[in-house]
Protein backbone atom coordinates (compact mmCIF):
# COMPACT_ATOMS: atom_id res chain seq x y z
CA UNK A 1 0.00 0.00 0.00
CA UNK A 2 1.23 3.40 -1.24
CA UNK A 3 1.80 5.62 1.88
CA UNK A 4 -0.81 8.27 0.27
CA UNK A 5 -3.57 5.56 0.53
CA UNK A 6 -2.79 4.45 3.95
CA UNK A 7 -3.20 8.40 5.93
CA UNK A 8 -6.13 9.28 3.68
CA UNK A 9 -4.56 11.20 0.65
CA UNK A 10 -3.88 9.25 -2.15
CA UNK A 11 -1.94 11.36 -4.08
CA UNK A 12 0.96 12.30 -0.97
CA UNK A 13 4.29 10.99 -1.77
CA UNK A 14 6.61 10.46 0.83
CA UNK A 15 9.04 13.61 -0.54
CA UNK A 16 5.99 15.75 0.34
CA UNK A 17 5.45 13.60 3.61
CA UNK A 18 9.07 13.91 4.43
CA UNK A 19 8.59 18.24 3.77
CA UNK A 20 5.39 18.20 5.98
CA UNK A 21 6.98 16.50 8.97
CA UNK A 22 9.92 18.84 9.04
CA UNK A 23 7.52 21.94 9.12
CA UNK A 24 5.57 20.28 11.67
CA UNK A 25 8.98 19.89 13.89
CA UNK A 26 10.46 23.87 12.99
CA UNK A 27 6.26 25.03 13.55
CA UNK A 28 6.88 23.29 17.32
CA UNK A 29 10.29 25.08 18.01
CA UNK A 30 8.40 28.49 16.94
CA UNK A 31 5.54 28.31 18.99
CA UNK A 32 7.57 26.45 21.88
CA UNK A 33 9.82 29.79 22.08
CA UNK A 34 6.94 32.92 20.76
CA UNK A 35 3.92 31.18 18.93
CA UNK A 36 3.84 31.20 15.07
CA UNK A 37 4.37 27.96 14.26
CA UNK A 38 1.18 27.79 12.26
CA UNK A 39 2.68 30.25 10.00
CA UNK A 40 5.19 27.00 8.41
CA UNK A 41 2.87 23.93 9.86
CA UNK A 42 -0.22 24.98 8.22
CA UNK A 43 1.15 26.15 4.59
CA UNK A 44 2.99 23.28 4.13
CA UNK A 45 -0.44 20.99 5.37
CA UNK A 46 -2.29 22.68 2.11
CA UNK A 47 0.65 22.07 -0.33
CA UNK A 48 -0.24 18.68 -0.14
CA UNK A 49 -2.38 17.36 -3.22
CA UNK A 50 -5.90 16.68 -2.78
CA UNK A 51 -6.45 17.60 1.29
CA UNK A 52 -9.23 19.98 1.63
CA UNK A 53 -9.17 23.47 3.49
CA UNK A 54 -10.75 22.33 6.56
CA UNK A 55 -8.50 18.92 6.90
CA UNK A 56 -5.80 21.32 6.56
CA UNK A 57 -7.03 23.14 9.35
CA UNK A 58 -8.17 20.44 11.83
CA UNK A 59 -4.81 18.07 11.22
CA UNK A 60 -2.98 21.58 11.92
CA UNK A 61 -5.08 21.36 15.36
CA UNK A 62 -4.34 18.42 16.28
CA UNK A 63 -0.69 18.35 15.99
CA UNK A 64 -0.71 22.05 17.27
CA UNK A 65 -2.40 20.37 20.64
CA UNK A 66 0.49 17.94 21.21
CA UNK A 67 3.29 20.43 20.91
CA UNK A 68 1.53 23.20 22.85
CA UNK A 69 0.95 20.78 25.74
CA UNK A 70 4.93 19.56 25.57
CA UNK A 71 6.10 23.09 25.82
CA UNK A 72 3.18 24.06 28.86
CA UNK A 73 4.68 21.11 30.90
CA UNK A 74 8.43 21.96 30.01
CA UNK A 75 7.53 25.63 31.05
CA UNK A 76 5.89 24.87 33.91
CA UNK A 77 8.76 22.61 35.27
CA UNK A 78 11.13 25.06 34.65
CA UNK A 79 10.53 28.79 34.83
CA UNK A 80 7.75 27.87 36.62
CA UNK A 81 5.08 30.21 35.70
CA UNK A 82 1.72 31.79 37.90
CA UNK A 83 -1.00 29.51 36.71
CA UNK A 84 -3.10 31.11 38.96
CA UNK A 85 -3.16 33.67 35.86
CA UNK A 86 -2.51 31.42 33.38
CA UNK A 87 -5.25 29.13 33.90
CA UNK A 88 -8.40 31.70 34.36
CA UNK A 89 -6.90 33.45 31.15
CA UNK A 90 -6.63 29.87 29.03
CA UNK A 91 -10.86 29.16 29.97
CA UNK A 92 -12.03 32.54 29.21
CA UNK A 93 -9.64 32.28 25.84
CA UNK A 94 -11.38 29.00 25.08
CA UNK A 95 -14.85 30.54 25.29
CA UNK A 96 -12.90 33.41 22.99
CA UNK A 97 -12.27 31.04 20.14
CA UNK A 98 -15.46 29.70 20.16
CA UNK A 99 -16.92 33.77 19.81
CA UNK A 100 -15.08 34.06 17.00
CA UNK A 101 -15.20 31.02 15.13
CA UNK A 102 -19.06 32.00 15.44
CA UNK A 103 -18.26 34.94 13.65
CA UNK A 104 -15.76 33.64 11.08
CA UNK A 105 -19.06 32.06 9.25
CA UNK A 106 -20.61 35.18 9.49
CA UNK A 107 -17.94 37.97 8.24
CA UNK A 108 -14.99 36.58 6.22
CA UNK A 109 -11.66 36.79 8.11
CA UNK A 110 -10.04 39.44 5.10
CA UNK A 111 -12.41 41.66 6.26
CA UNK A 112 -10.24 41.60 9.89
CA UNK A 113 -6.44 40.96 8.08
CA UNK A 114 -5.90 45.36 7.07
CA UNK A 115 -6.61 45.48 11.09
CA UNK A 116 -3.87 43.01 12.00
CA UNK A 117 -1.22 44.05 9.93
CA UNK A 118 -1.77 47.77 11.56
CA UNK A 119 -1.38 46.41 14.96
CA UNK A 120 1.71 43.82 14.25
CA UNK A 121 3.42 47.12 12.51
CA UNK A 122 2.93 48.76 15.83
CA UNK A 123 4.12 45.82 17.80
CA UNK A 124 7.32 45.76 16.02
CA UNK A 125 8.00 49.12 16.27
CA UNK A 126 7.16 49.26 19.80
CA UNK A 127 9.51 46.48 20.44
CA UNK A 128 12.55 47.86 18.63
CA UNK A 129 12.40 50.98 20.30
CA UNK A 130 11.73 49.73 23.84
CA UNK A 131 14.90 47.28 23.99
CA UNK A 132 13.96 47.20 27.76
CA UNK A 133 10.64 46.21 27.21
CA UNK A 134 10.26 42.49 28.55
CA UNK A 135 13.70 42.41 30.23
CA UNK A 136 12.51 41.73 33.82
CA UNK A 137 9.23 41.06 35.26
CA UNK A 138 7.36 44.84 36.46
CA UNK A 139 3.89 43.49 36.47
CA UNK A 140 1.38 46.64 35.90
CA UNK A 141 -1.59 45.80 38.09
CA UNK A 142 -2.21 44.33 41.31
CA UNK A 143 -5.22 41.88 42.58
CA UNK A 144 -8.23 41.77 41.14
CA UNK A 145 -7.60 44.19 38.05
CA UNK A 146 -4.64 41.83 37.18
CA UNK A 147 -6.73 38.92 36.60
CA UNK A 148 -9.90 41.31 34.58
CA UNK A 149 -6.82 42.41 32.57
CA UNK A 150 -5.21 39.11 31.95
CA UNK A 151 -9.13 37.40 31.52
CA UNK A 152 -9.72 40.35 28.93
CA UNK A 153 -6.42 39.62 27.00
CA UNK A 154 -7.76 36.31 27.02
CA UNK A 155 -11.32 36.71 25.49
CA UNK A 156 -9.67 39.05 22.59
CA UNK A 157 -6.87 36.77 21.94
CA UNK A 158 -9.11 33.88 21.47
CA UNK A 159 -11.47 35.15 19.54
CA UNK A 160 -8.85 36.52 16.86
CA UNK A 161 -7.88 32.62 17.23
CA UNK A 162 -11.14 30.89 16.42
CA UNK A 163 -11.78 33.64 13.49
CA UNK A 164 -8.19 33.75 12.18
CA UNK A 165 -5.92 32.34 13.83
CA UNK A 166 -2.36 33.21 12.56
CA UNK A 167 0.27 34.15 15.61
CA UNK A 168 -2.22 33.48 18.10
CA UNK A 169 1.12 32.70 20.59
CA UNK A 170 2.74 36.04 18.96
CA UNK A 171 0.00 38.31 20.22
CA UNK A 172 -0.65 36.17 23.77
CA UNK A 173 3.05 37.05 24.25
CA UNK A 174 3.17 40.59 23.50
CA UNK A 175 -0.01 41.06 25.15
CA UNK A 176 1.66 39.49 28.43
CA UNK A 177 4.76 41.55 28.37
CA UNK A 178 3.31 44.87 27.27
CA UNK A 179 0.22 45.23 29.19
CA UNK A 180 0.78 42.78 31.82
CA UNK A 181 4.02 43.48 32.65
CA UNK A 182 6.01 39.92 32.30
CA UNK A 183 9.17 39.52 31.45
CA UNK A 184 9.64 37.34 27.78
CA UNK A 185 10.35 34.32 29.63
CA UNK A 186 7.45 34.11 31.70
CA UNK A 187 5.02 35.93 29.08
CA UNK A 188 5.71 32.68 26.64
CA UNK A 189 5.52 29.99 29.63
CA UNK A 190 1.82 31.68 30.58
CA UNK A 191 0.89 31.97 26.76
CA UNK A 192 1.71 28.11 25.70
CA UNK A 193 -0.91 26.87 28.14
CA UNK A 194 -3.32 29.84 27.07
CA UNK A 195 -2.53 28.34 23.43
CA UNK A 196 -3.24 24.83 24.26
CA UNK A 197 -6.58 25.82 25.57
CA UNK A 198 -7.78 27.52 22.22
CA UNK A 199 -6.03 24.80 20.00
CA UNK A 200 -8.03 22.43 22.10
CA UNK A 201 -11.48 24.53 21.33
CA UNK A 202 -10.70 24.67 18.19
CA UNK A 203 -10.13 20.90 17.62
CA UNK A 204 -12.93 19.79 19.66
CA UNK A 205 -14.98 21.59 16.97
CA UNK A 206 -13.55 20.26 14.00
CA UNK A 207 -13.41 16.26 15.75
CA UNK A 208 -17.53 16.03 15.28
CA UNK A 209 -17.33 16.92 11.69
CA UNK A 210 -14.65 14.26 10.74
CA UNK A 211 -12.43 16.79 9.25
CA UNK A 212 -9.24 15.57 11.74
CA UNK A 213 -6.64 13.15 9.34
CA UNK A 214 -6.21 11.19 12.69
CA UNK A 215 -3.23 9.29 10.79
CA UNK A 216 -1.28 11.95 9.17
CA UNK A 217 -1.75 14.01 12.49
CA UNK A 218 -0.43 12.01 14.81
CA UNK A 219 3.01 11.74 12.78
CA UNK A 220 3.23 15.38 12.64
CA UNK A 221 2.22 15.72 15.91
CA UNK A 222 5.14 13.65 17.08
CA UNK A 223 7.76 16.13 14.97
CA UNK A 224 5.57 18.96 16.68
CA UNK A 225 6.03 17.50 20.23
CA UNK A 226 10.49 17.22 19.22
CA UNK A 227 10.32 20.50 17.96
CA UNK A 228 8.45 22.13 21.16
CA UNK A 229 10.66 19.99 23.53
CA UNK A 230 13.53 21.66 22.50
CA UNK A 231 12.00 25.08 21.09
CA UNK A 232 11.30 25.46 25.05
CA UNK A 233 14.23 24.34 26.44
CA UNK A 234 16.36 26.47 24.03
CA UNK A 235 14.31 29.67 25.36
CA UNK A 236 14.24 28.74 28.82
CA UNK A 237 18.18 28.61 29.30
CA UNK A 238 18.85 31.29 26.77
CA UNK A 239 16.21 34.17 28.76
CA UNK A 240 14.50 36.74 27.33
CA UNK A 241 17.07 38.47 25.18
CA UNK A 242 16.71 35.15 22.97
CA UNK A 243 13.02 35.07 23.07
CA UNK A 244 12.85 38.73 22.07
CA UNK A 245 15.34 38.35 18.90
CA UNK A 246 12.92 35.26 17.58
CA UNK A 247 9.77 37.31 18.63
CA UNK A 248 10.57 40.18 16.08
CA UNK A 249 11.44 37.88 13.73
CA UNK A 250 8.42 36.21 13.72
CA UNK A 251 6.23 39.04 13.57
CA UNK A 252 8.13 40.54 10.42
CA UNK A 253 6.76 36.74 8.74
CA UNK A 254 3.80 37.45 10.53
CA UNK A 255 3.75 40.70 8.57
CA UNK A 256 4.45 39.46 5.53
CA UNK A 257 1.71 37.22 5.54
CA UNK A 258 -1.07 38.65 6.63
CA UNK A 259 0.24 41.50 4.06
CA UNK A 260 0.22 39.58 1.37
CA UNK A 261 -3.01 38.28 1.91
CA UNK A 262 -4.58 41.95 2.48
CA UNK A 263 -2.85 42.90 -1.16
CA UNK A 264 -4.56 39.09 -3.15
CA UNK A 265 -7.99 39.52 -0.73
CA UNK A 266 -8.89 43.19 -0.21
CA UNK A 267 -6.48 45.96 -2.70
CA UNK A 268 -6.58 43.14 -5.97
CA UNK A 269 -10.37 42.92 -5.65
CA UNK A 270 -10.63 47.05 -5.36
CA UNK A 271 -8.21 47.71 -7.89
CA UNK A 272 -9.86 45.66 -10.30
CA UNK A 273 -13.30 47.14 -9.80
CA UNK A 274 -11.70 50.11 -9.90
CA UNK A 275 -10.36 49.26 -13.42
CA UNK A 276 -13.84 47.93 -14.49
CA UNK A 277 -15.47 51.75 -13.79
Amino acid sequence: MEIGELLGLEQLTWGMLIFVVLAAFGAGWIDAVVGGGGLLQLPALLLIPGIAPVQALATNKLASVFGTATSSVTYYRRAKPDIRTALPMAGIALAGSFGGAAVATVLPPAAFKPIIVVALLAVAIFTVFKPEMGAATKLRFAGHKHHIMAGAAGLVIGFYDGMIGPGTGTFLVITLVALMGYDFLQASAKAKIVNLATNAGALLLFIPHGSVLWLLGGILAVANVVGSYLGSRMAIARGATFIRVVFLIVVVALIAKLGFDVWNENIVPGLALLAEH
